[in-house]
């Protein structure tokens, strides 16, 4: 009896009703996984140590549906279409100025302090004011040379959502 009923359970006969129970399933999964949170494999060594090469982790869509970025959030930003996305942290904001001397972060001529941050390179960059719209990024990985780093301004509508974890 039990194993009829576990049976019946996990494999239904195909009639229209599990058919049509399958097909919306399937359809909610799909936007799902593809309108609230997006699945990301992390490739590159840009966030090391807070996220590593290799490593799976998610993007939260409704991240900032009614809200802003913020100093030190760690966002994912369209970068070629909905393939290639790159994650990186807020550092700026729009009308903030930024800069970089001797590997330190200056926000409005302040040094700031960064925990994820575990070794630094001597970089140096002049004072720059974030335009309006726009957030300014970077990775924490610091102890790659500054020509080798993708970071600088962002629209903020090529910000995908943020990270779940």
């Amino acid at each position: 009896m039990a194993d009829s009923l576990l049976r019946r359970f996990f494999l239904p006969k195909p009639n229209r009703f599990f058919l049509l129970r399958l097909s919306a399933v399937a359809l909610a999964t799909v936007l799902f996984f593809t309108q609230v949170l997006i699945p990301l494999r992390i490739e590159g060594y840009s966030m090391e140590p807070t996220y590593r090469n290799g490593t799976f982790n998610l993007c939260w869509r409704w991240r900032y549906l009614l809200s802003e970025p913020r100093h030190g959030d760690v966002v994912v930003i369209r970068f070629a279409g909905r393939r290639v996305m790159l994650l990186k942290r807020v550092v700026a904001l729009a009308g903030d100025s930024v800069a970089f001397r001797e590997g330190v972060l200056l926000i409005n001529g302040q040094p700031v302090t960064e925990p994820y941050v575990r070794m630094r390179s001597n970089w140096n960059l002049e004072p720059r004011t974030v335009a309006a719209g726009k957030v300014y990024v970077v990775g924490d990985n610091r102890g790659v040379p500054i020509e080798r780093h993708h970071f600088g301004q962002v629209d903020q509508e090529r910000i995908m959502g943020g990270v779940l974890w």
